[in-house]
Formats: C-alpha cells, structure tokens, sequence
C-alpha cells in the first residue's frame, strides 16, 4: 500500500491512525484548515484515519477522533509548532518561515519518529506537549510505523 498523505502513521496492527499533511504556508487560521481539510476529504480518496494532523511551520492542528467528519470541523487542537520544529533546526542556518514544504516534511517526521519509537517513559513532554497526552494521539502512535509519501508499507 502506498502513503496516500504526507505521512502516515500506522499502529501495532499496522491500522493507519495517523494521517499528516504538511504545508509550507504561514498565519494559516483553523478556519483555513478547516476547509482545505474539508476540501482533501471531499474527494474520498484519503482514507479518513482516527487523528488527522496538519502541519505548517507555525502551527499544528489536529483533529481527533470525535472531529472525523467531513463538515468543516475547527480543529480539536492548535499548537504552536516553533518551540517543537525549532529543536531540530538548531544546525541549520534558516527560519522556519522559509523552509521548503520537503524540508518541513522531513522535520515533522523526524519529530514523530522519536515519539513513535521511543518509550512513552522516556519522553520529555514539556506542559506545551500536553496536548499529545490529553488528545490519545500520544498512546495512539506510540510504537507503530511512519510511513512518507513515497515509502510502501510492508504488510
């Protein structure tokens, strides 16, 4: 099966839970989100998985579970990405407002990757982070799979 979204996160039972769309583009409101969301899944073509995360240089917004329908649902969820996204670019010498949308990409999975795959016990969730417990999304993809757009899944 090929990565349909940016990417995709599967759990243990390699179930897709995670479905990631990341754009370059900043000040987005979750009014914005919400309709290109909207939009996305309008086509039925993406699956439609438990958590759905959109990712831009400043700001992350999620929808759970409870928020899976089409309608133009606001987010469950709006974080400031900087203080995550800045942690990974402290050897690079650019802001996040110019990243392009691969290098956006491949610090969103960098960031997921070390929660999927570390112990839940070991990460260092700051009070900013509460949001990855409060939502399930934490407990969700801890140990599944991140797949990118161009990967295949091994089933």
């Amino acid at each position: 099966m090929n990565a349909q979204w940016d990417i995709e996160i599967y759990d243990r039972d390699m179930q897709l839970v995670l479905a990631v769309e990341v754009k370059s583009k900043t000040d987005a409101s979750p009014e914005w989100a919400a309709q290109l969301r909207r939009n996305i899944l309008a086509h039925g073509i993406y699956p439609n998985p438990p958590y759905f995360l959109m990712a831009f240089p400043d700001q992350f917004f999620l929808w759970t579970k409870a928020a899976a329908k089409l309608q133009n649902e606001k987010p469950d969820y709006v974080v400031d990405a900087r203080p995550i996204l800045r942690s990974y670019l402290r050897q690079v010498p650019t802001d996040l407002e110019r990243l392009s949308g691969q290098s956006l990409e491949l610090i969103v999975s960098s960031w997921l990757s070390q929660i999927i795959y570390q112990d839940k016990t070991a990460i260092l969730l700051t009070e900013s982070d509460g949001w990855l417990v409060e939502s399930g999304l934490l407990d969700a993809i801890s140990g599944g799979r991140l797949v990118l757009a161009h990967e295949v899944v091994a089933a």
